[in-house]
């Protein structure tokens, strides 16, 4: 099935990023950080399928070379939290052979990125499949932030625009200096320059599946856009792909089968009740006729012929103590004509429609606290690692505080990164608001499935008045007009 995805992100060294060793993970190269004085050796991964540098023509030769052009963006970076790359990771299509994903990815670098004046860093990566499962192609893209000018030099990301008054002269602040905006050199860090990317690179991958004369298609739009009334699953990755291969569940993979269910049963819901519109528009038009008759009339000729053709009082007490309960219902509901009860069915469709987005928000929420739950708690197991490490003044000490304790501070990083805009200026966490959140949204979910079973309860009411008046409808139109006449 073909698959869109388009990530775009940063690289910042005030996350403690490298660009080096961002680009040395994504070739699986081992390249030297002159800024950090270290080495990035991933030649152990797998799963690259090949590399490379795309320069524009006034760009050096000499940065075609990766661990030149990556060391070269970290000495012109001075600010220590300095942006230094933008990253971007794209799904290729298993429709596609790897030699055409890789011939349309060039082009479309080529075209987009590399004609605006970006230096482009690609990997192509397939990462290998333990226990089978769905082939995921990819590919890594990273650009220099600071653009390269005509000359060859690094040039500006910013340059200066003063504020002028009426006369063209420069404005001046309380202070007594110019007032001026800081205004970006380039566009490429701009919202509509990456949708412009997202909706390029779909139409690319959509001529390539039409030349091949292949059915599928791929759209950059989100469902919203699109008018698909479904929530989304969220991006998986290879890490998790992996571990739910081999039958190891991820909170990842559970919230995406949930998101499935929920839409699936969704789905079925509405045609449920599409049919049921559907059906009573049928019965609105034929009962539109002079002399059609009335709901309560049609039941009454369907537990009547139930009745003449019962073998027992008991069965036809039961006949007649269900008629008694559906008309009761529908006086109780005024539900006297087909209008009353297609507006009826209307109205509970959409209530229920509300109550699903509202329960289906609530879970998802509840779901993104349990993970910040889950990430705090981790947070505090693993931040005396980090603590003991920072105290540590010896380097080869320290080096080898970090090999020994290498998976809890990796823990910690991970942990400290998805809680990172939510730390207090005191370095503290709102635990206690997010359990008292977490505790809210699960009454609110009780409530909405305390509504919901009342309404289940109408729905299948409804579904029985839907059989009983059109198996009655059916015999009537099989039955002479003058028998009908006498009936009636």
């Amino acid at each position: 099935m073909a698959l869109y995805h388009f990530h775009a992100d940063l690289i910042r060294r005030s996350k403690g990023q490298s660009a080096v060793a961002a680009a040395a993970y994504r070739a699986g190269e081992n390249l030297h950080c002159d800024y950090y004085g270290n080495d990035a050796d991933y030649t152990k991964k797998g799963g690259v399928i090949c590399s490379g540098v795309l320069l524009p023509p006034h760009v050096p030769k000499e940065y075609a070379d990766r661990e030149t052009l990556w060391n070269a963006v970290e000495q012109v970076e001075k600010n220590p939290k300095a942006q230094l790359a933008y990253s971007y990771d794209i799904a290729l299509q298993n429709e596609l052979t790897m030699e055409e994903n890789i011939t349309l990815a060039r082009i479309f670098l080529q075209e987009q990125f590399v004609s605006k004046g970006m230096i482009v860093d690609f990997a192509v990566h397939t990462p290998e499949l333990e226990g089978g499962g769905i082939p995921n192609p990819h590919i890594h893209i990273l650009c220099p932030t600071r653009p390269i000018d005509k000359t060859g030099k690094w040039g500006a990301k910013q340059h200066r625009v003063y504020a002028l008054d009426e006369n063209g002269n420069r404005v001046l602040d309380d202070a007594g200096n110019y007032v001026f905006n800081a205004v970006a050199t380039t566009d490429w860090g701009e919202k509509e320059t990456l949708l412009h990317w997202r909706e390029e690179w779909a139409k690319y991958v959509n001529r390539a599946f039409e030349i091949k004369g292949l059915p599928c298609r791929i759209d950059h739009r989100s469902y919203a856009d699109r008018g698909i009334d479904e929530t989304p699953t969220v991006h998986e990755g290879p890490t998790v792909r992996a571990m739910e291969a081999k039958g190891i569940r991820t909170n990842v993979g559970d919230l995406n089968r949930r998101i499935r269910a929920t839409n699936a049963a969704i789905q079925r819901l509405r045609k449920k009740i599409a049919e049921l519109l559907s059906w009573l528009s049928e019965i609105k038009e034929e009962l539109s006729a002079p002399q059609s008759p009335k709901l309560t009339n049609i039941l009454a000729a369907y537990y009547g012929q139930r009745n003449t053709g019962a073998w027992s009082n008991k069965a036809k007490s039961g006949n007649l103590k269900q008629y008694a309960e559906t008309v009761n219902f529908l006086l109780e509901k005024k539900l006297y004509t087909v209008e009353d009860l297609e507006a009826y069915v209307s109205g509970l469709s959409r209530t229920m429609d509300g109550l699903k987005t509202e329960i289906i928000q609530a879970k998802a929420k509840s779901k993104s606290i349990r993970d910040l739950l889950t990430f705090s708690q981790m947070y505090a197991d693993t931040k005396p690692f980090y603590d003991q490490m920072n105290g540590i003044k010896f380097m080869s000490r320290r080096e080898k505080f970090k090999q020994d304790h290498e998976n809890d501070l990796r823990r910690f990083y991970l942990a400290r990164r998805k809680l990172k805009d939510y730390f207090s200026e005191d370095g503290k966490l709102p635990i206690s608001t997010w359990r008292r959140e977490l505790a809210g949204l699960e009454q609110t979910v009780q409530r909405i499935s305390a509504e919901q079973r009342p309404l289940w309860a109408e729905w299948k009411k409804l579904i029985g008045i839907e059989a009983s008046v059109r198996n009655t409808l059916r015999e009537m139109e099989h039955t002479p007009r003058k028998q009908q006449e006498q009936e009636r």
